[in-house]
């Protein structure tokens, strides 16, 4: 059985985003989008670490032969942790600079599959990007004003990508050369019930996905179908990332972002780190192939 959401680290982020456990050493990373911040969180000891960023930071993923591949506003870089170091790995939207680099995931191969996205959410200037070792691919998902995800099925045959505003969840089947085959919709979810933030994928092929302004994240089946509701006692929750030996505990990051006074009064915790168990266990993330 699902376990309540207990909070593990009431740091009270921002705009928390960006959630991985990284097998490695054992530890959750995650970022604060608009404190510009990384952290890392140690379940097993309680050590918690923090760096500052010089832009916003949407994500960042393993990357082989050590660091993480980082999301900022400005491009893709490359995270030392040892040091504190990023180094610019690639520009992207560099005719944008009201854009930035909002969600993303590792597949099998080594890629990098993310979003972009108009700062102030209002232009439809976002679109879905493919980093392939050193190349730069922009998809034919495009004219999204918040781009979320993307998520890759646990055999990486299939992308499942968020349009926030437009409250859906969509899917592509990824083709052997890392193209992108037609993209078809999943799962279509009213503005009174939330809006759909980051989504992760578990070992069964369950779409989790995180609700802002919701109160929840929620399960659906490949196909669409709602599964499961896990209730929080916040409203925002942005991502949940799946860690610990067994990989069923799942971490998610919540926000305290333009939530007004008497809102905060209602939600002391928002913004805070929170963990429950899940009945099924998560997928590692492979990878950054350099």
């Amino acid at each position: 059985m699902t376990s309540e959401p207990r909070l593990v680290w009431d740091l009270k982020a921002d705009l928390g985003e960006g959630p991985v456990w990284v097998e490695r050493d054992r530890a959750l990373w995650f970022t604060d989008i608009k404190r510009q911040k990384i952290y890392r969180f140690d379940p097993q000891s309680g050590e918690q670490a923090a760096w500052d960023a010089p832009e916003q930071v949407g994500f960042l993923l393993p990357a082989e032969g050590g660091g993480f591949v980082a999301g900022l506003q400005s491009g893709l870089h490359h995270f030392d942790p040892d040091s504190g170091q990023l180094s610019l790995i690639a520009r992207v939207d560099e005719d944008l600079p009201d854009n930035r680099l909002n969600d993303g995931v590792v597949d099998a191969k080594g890629r990098i599959w993310f979003g972009t996205m108009d700062n102030s959410e209002r232009a439809r200037n976002g679109a879905f990007y493919c980093f392939d070792r050193g190349e730069l691919k922009r998809t034919h998902l495009t004219g999204i004003a918040i781009t979320n995800g993307p998520a890759v099925s646990p055999n990486s045959d299939r992308l499942y990508w968020v349009d926030t505003i437009g409250g859906t969840i969509s899917a592509c089947d990824i083709i052997a050369d890392g193209e992108l085959g037609p993209s078809r919709e999943l799962v279509r979810i009213m503005p009174g019930e939330g809006h759909p933030d980051g989504p992760t994928v578990d070992s069964e092929g369950g779409i989790w996905i995180s609700l802002y302004s919701g109160w929840e994240a929620r399960r659906y089946s490949p196909d669409g179908e709602l599964l499961e509701k896990v209730a929080f006692p916040v409203s925002n929750i942005t991502k949940i990332a799946f860690g610990g030996p067994d990989l069923r505990s799942a971490f998610a990051t919540t926000a305290r972002h333009l939530l007004r006074a008497d809102a905060l009064e209602q939600q002391p915790l928002a913004g805070g780190l929170f963990r429950f168990e899940a009945a099924v266990a998560g997928v590692a993330s492979p990878l950054v192939a350099l």
